[in-house]
């Protein structure tokens, strides 16, 4: 393969990654569950924090249904996304995203960051690992202070990006 065309399938893999991190986030407000399962590799982890809601495809899903019952409306809107290639079919990243959710009768407002692990099985680019770690969450009301509390600050300090 030449320089160009590793070049250009750089590219393509990093849009497909970008794109993983959409279709997750359309499935999700869509409750669409058959097409998140597949966004999945067979054997993916998936975490909140430092809770573990799922080491597979099936009890990742249990997990998620199970948290989706308790919200009505949501919109995850992602902001940006870093992808570091960590070998041919393996690559991490760093998602942000801003969710509106609806949940007891509030309208919710807050900021996430995924951390992600990707593998490509069968030429698709899959997440191998997901970890959602929330940066703030609160009522419209609360907005304008969400940012000021310390979890904010333990967050962005313990967990780094590598350029």
């Amino acid at each position: 393969m030449s320089d160009v065309e590793r070049r250009l399938k750089a590219l393509e893999d990093r849009a497909e990654l970008q794109d993983l991190a959409v279709r997750y986030f359309v499935a999700t407000d869509d409750d669409d569950y058959a097409t998140m399962e597949a966004l999945f590799s067979p054997d993916a982890v998936f975490c909140a924090g430092e809770f573990t809601g799922g080491t597979d495809r099936s009890t990742i899903m249990t997990f998620l249904r199970n948290a989706r019952a308790n919200m009505g409306v949501t919109i995850h809107t992602p902001d940006y996304s870093l992808v570091s290639f960590t070998g041919e079919n393996s690559a991490t990243g760093l998602v942000g995203a801003h969710l509106e959710i609806a949940m007891s009768g509030q309208s919710l407002f807050g900021a996430v960051r995924y951390q992600d692990e990707y593998v490509r099985l069968a030429g698709k680019w899959h997440f191998a690992r997901r970890e959602m770690l929330t940066i703030h969450m609160g009522p419209w009301d609360q907005v304008a202070t969400s940012l000021t509390a310390c979890v904010f600050r333990a967050i962005v300090t313990t967990h780094s990006v590598s350029t």
